[in-house]
Parts: structure tokens; C-alpha cells; sequence
């Protein structure tokens, strides 16, 4: 018969040292990966950021013809992006790389949200001027109808064309989402905080907002910014809310693009490839561009501003808007050279 094997007799502090030591091994190693991994993400991480808007660059949904044959307006310092929101009631997205309907057919769909935004040299400042979708307005080959109306008739071209002619502005990029990417998109960034200035009931939604501040998910977002019914100023005030959220949302994004923290780019550049349609002459190169820009802007370099507006009338039983477009034309020619009159913080 064998011996029986002896076992060491240990005290409590060998025992225990005996036990902790592998553990501490391992953690010194776990450790010393994450010292290895942020030193990477330090050294690496702008050409992460390179790598990712590439990456993604070639997955953004282009927009093919989305500019106006013939003469157009010179081009001007900086770059400049006319944003539409498409009032569309297809059951299946129309834009982003999810898009399973399409983007425009004649009727419809008709612009709901219009913005020129306006990125100045250096992408240190920007300025918005909201476009009412019931602006008054000849659209080329229609005569004069609401402005919402051009998409509606003529998709993207028609409606650049329909803005340039208005504003003498030369519109360099066009992007457009639905509603489907705007819930989306404001889901994937985390919500969007939003501050009520005082409590109100949309009766066409039938929905209640409570003043105060809350951090809205894409549902949330949506009924907010579409609301006009019960709200003093109408279609004015729900153009605040939308440029409240316009600046919100930047913010969200501008905190999420750092060239340390290339996992947020990630997650930030999927959220918009996924939900918006741009132009095909929107190369990787300015979108990487104005996505390292935004790291420049903050809400004391965003400036919003709604085209100057005349009077409210009704035209073919039609509640309209009608624009000083003189006025409209100096406000837009200012903020292209730089001294824009009148604009608010």
C-alpha cells in the first residue's frame, strides 16, 4: 500500500497569501491591458475617427440628382446645408440606410421642417434660419404655393431650387429625414433633453407637455416638435421647439464626437447613417469634416433665426405666411459674409 500523501500545514496568513496571490496576478494584468488600451485609444484615436467616417461614410444613403439644373447661386464663404424633415405617412422607413420605401413620390410627401443651416469658415460658428412650412412662396413651374409644397411636387431639386431662388443662397448639401429616423435618431443618441417653459395640451395628438426639464426619447421628441395646436404663437412656436431641439441635439452629438473616445463616434456615426439620406456630392471628406467640426461648437456659437415674416392671411382657404423676402435675402446674405443682422443666440 502507498504512502499516504502528506499535505503542508499552513498558517492563516500562507493560506491566505497562497489564495490571493494568482488573483492578484491576474488583476495586475487586467490592469496593466486597460493602461495598454487607453495609451492606444490616446495615440490611435484620431485615426480611428479617420477610420469610422470613412467606415460609415460609405454606408450614408446618397441622394442622387438632388440639385437644380441651370444657372444657381454663386457660392459663398463656408458651407451650407438645407435640412428638410419629411412629413410622410408610409408606415416603412423612406430614409437612411434602413429605408424601405421611397423617398419621394409625386403628393406624397410634403417638407415639414425646412432649416438653412450655415457653417461658417473654420466651422466655428453656425447659424440656422427656419423656413414656416406655410411660407408663401413661388416654387419654379407651379406658381406660388406654401413652400411645403415643393417637395411634395418636384423632391429634392425642387425644393433647393424653390430655397435658392427665395434666399439667393447657394445651398451646397441637402439632407432630409422622416419621422421614422427622427425617432430613431434621437433614441440612439440617449434622448434629448428638452426643457418645457410651460405645461400645454395639443389636442390634435392628444398629448400633455409638463413644463420642466426632461430628457425626451424619440416618441417624446417627435409629438413635441410637431405640436402647434394649443400653443399661443402656432407655427412660430412650434419652430422654436424644433431649433431648441436642433441646438439640443448638436450638443448630444458634439459631447459624443472626441477623437479620445472613438467608441462614441462609432455609436454616433451608426445612429445618423442609419436614419438620413444627403446628396451624392456629400463626400466621406466633408462629412468628416463637419463631424470634427461640431467638436467647435457649443450653444454660444449656434445662433437661430426664422425667416422675417410679414403678415398671416388666408389664400385659397389656406392659412398662409407671408415673407419679407428683401429682408429674407439680407439676413441670409449677412450670415454668409458674416455679419448677420439681427440673429439670436
Amino acid at each position: 500500500m502507498s504512502a499516504r500523501r502528506r499535505w503542508p500545514q499552513w498558517t492563516p496568513r500562507q493560506a491566505l497569501a497562497r489564495h490571493t496571490r494568482p488573483r492578484r496576478r491576474w488583476l495586475r494584468r487586467l490592469l496593466i491591458c486597460l493602461v495598454v488600451a487607453v495609451l492606444a485609444v490616446l495615440g490611435l484615436g484620431a485615426g480611428s475617427v479617420w477610420w469610422a467616417t470613412d467606415h460609415y461614410g460609405d454606408q450614408v444613403t446618397r441622394i442622387p440628382d438632388a440639385f437644380p439644373d441651370g444657372p444657381r447661386p454663386e457660392t459663398g464663404d463656408g458651407t451650407t446645408f438645407l435640412l428638410a424633415g419629411v412629413d410622410t405617412r408610409s408606415r416603412k422607413p423612406t430614409t437612411g440606410d434602413g429605408a424601405e420605401a421611397d423617398l419621394w413620390k409625386y403628393g406624397a410627401q410634403r417638407s415639414d421642417t425646412l432649416m438653412l443651416v450655415h457653417l461658417a469658415p473654420g466651422e466655428r460658428e453656425s447659424y440656422t434660419v427656419s423656413i414656416p412650412r406655410d411660407s408663401w412662396v413661388p416654387i419654379p413651374g407651379h406658381g406660388t404655393a406654401k413652400i411645403n409644397a415643393a417637395f411634395s411636387w418636384g423632391g429634392p431639386s425642387l425644393l433647393v431650387q424653390t430655397v435658392e431662388d427665395l434666399t439667393g443662397v447657394r445651398v451646397d448639401h441637402f439632407a432630409v429625414i422622416d419621422w421614422h429616423g427622427f425617432r430613431s435618431l434621437t433614441d440612439a443618441v440617449g434622448g434629448v433633453p428638452i426643457t418645457v417653459q410651460q405645461n400645454s395640451y395639443d389636442p390634435e395628438q392628444e398629448k400633455h407637455f409638463k413644463a420642466g426639464t426632461h430628457t425626451m426619447s424619440g416618441e417624446e421628441a417627435l409629438s413635441y416638435v410637431r405640436q402647434r395646436h394649443g400653443l399661443p404663437g402656432g407655427e412660430l412656436d412650434r419652430i422654436k421647439r424644433q431649433q431648441e431641439f436642433l441646438r439640443s441635439l448638436v450638443g448630444q452629438i458634439r459631447d459624443d464626437v472626441s477623437i479620445t473616445n472613438p467608441v462614441k463616434v462609432d455609436r454616433m456615426l451608426d445612429a445618423i447613417t442609419g436614419t438620413v439620406s444627403v446628396d451624392d456630392e456629400l463626400s466621406n471628406s466633408d462629412l468628416r469634416d463637419f463631424v470634427f467640426g461640431l467638436r467647435h461648437l457649443d450653444s454660444t456659437d449656434t445662433r437661430f433665426t426664422t425667416a422675417p415674416i410679414v403678415r398671416s392671411d388666408m389664400i385659397d382657404s389656406q392659412y398662409v405666411l407671408i415673407l419679407d423676402r428683401d429682408g429674407l435675402r439680407r439676413l441670409c446674405h449677412g450670415i454668409e459674409t458674416g455679419h448677420p443682422p439681427g440673429t439670436g443666440k
